[in-house]
């Protein structure tokens, strides 16, 4: 933005037109410059996604079998039980869909559950 590579002459005069043009009070448009509110991309990044549908549709199935428990509660049940289910051919998943869900942390447990 050029208002940020501006000495300080220039900034007055920057402000001086803005608020000449906008009618908006000078004090109001420096906190707004200065909050970066303007300078803010329209999109974050933000973290890869870990868990995709069909982990989050097989952990909801699973919670369901054990009668809807907490995620502090689930987290053990996930790891002892997962293979066992997948035996008796309660939960149709891959290897790697089983090792995920093994894996899941009880609050992302109880993020991904929240919804339901």
């Amino acid at each position: 933005m050029k208002y940020r590579r501006a000495k300080k002459k220039e900034k007055t005069g920057i402000l001086d037109e803005y608020c000449q043009n906008t009618d908006q009070n000078r004090k109001y448009i420096t906190r707004k410059i200065n909050s970066r509110t303007l300078l803010r991309k329209t999109s974050r990044r933000g973290r890869k996604e870990i868990y995709n549908g069909i982990v989050i549709a097989a952990l909801v199935k699973v919670w369901k079998i054990f009668d809807f428990p907490c995620g502090d509660r689930l987290e053990p049940l996930l790891k002892d039980e997962v293979e066992r289910l997948r035996s008796f051919g309660e939960l149709k998943i891959p290897e790697e869909i089983a090792i995920q869900l093994k894996k899941m942390s009880s609050s992302t447990i109880d993020r991904r559950l929240a919804h339901e």
